[in-house]
């Protein structure tokens, strides 16, 4: 096993998601800055052309995990209340972005 392999998963729809990685740490991804960093294709290309991925978010409006479903042991797929389904997260992706400071806090 590796720090990218997880051993608990807990989704609070309108605030956050909690992953816990194999060597013990746990990150905390709040649910608007996980919707902001949508790894999937579309937002991937909407932020390099420099445009909105969730207008909704950009506003300070609360968006929710309307359903979280596993992707094998990969990652994690979340809809949201915004009507976004297409984005899978990755551990490696999200364990990646913790360790750089770009998503999540220590829980």
């Amino acid at each position: 096993m590796s720090a990218g392999d997880v051993v608990g998963i807990e989704v609070e729809r309108d605030s956050h998601m909690a992953v816990t990685f194999e060597d013990d740490v746990t990150v905390r991804y709040g649910v608007g800055e996980l919707r902001l960093a949508c790894p999937c294709a579309t937002c991937v290309g909407r932020r390099n052309a420099g445009e909105s991925v969730s207008p909704a978010v950009e506003r300070g409006e609360l968006v929710s995990i309307t359903d979280a479903a596993l992707a094998g042991a990969f990652g994690i797929n979340l809809d949201w209340s915004d009507g976004h389904r297409t984005g899978i997260y990755a551990w490696t992706y999200l364990r990646e972005a913790f360790d750089t400071g770009r998503l999540g806090t220590a829980a």
